[in-house]
């Protein structure tokens, strides 16, 4: 299962390749808006695969914005 899961996410991701490198010749305003289009959707499917095959998330201690973390704020061993 993780094998095919793998497999979806990488011919995805050379879709989405595919598609950028596309974006970046010459094209007539009808072909760009479908390649957009399909690059969005592409793109979606990818996240959504990824997050399904990847469910874990780290979430900061409450009161901490990884924004407001600098060098400083790092703990040292």
């Amino acid at each position: 299962m993780l094998d095919e899961d793998f497999a979806r996410i990488r011919a995805h991701r050379n879709n989405i390749h595919r598609y950028r490198r596309l974006l970046r010749t010459r094209l007539s305003e009808l072909e760009r808006q479908f390649i957009e289009r399909r690059l969005a959707e592409e793109q979606t499917v990818l996240d959504a695969l990824a997050a399904e095959t990847f469910p874990v998330a780290f979430a900061l201690p409450k009161g901490q914005d990884s924004a407001r973390m600098g060098p400083s704020d790092e703990r040292r061993p």
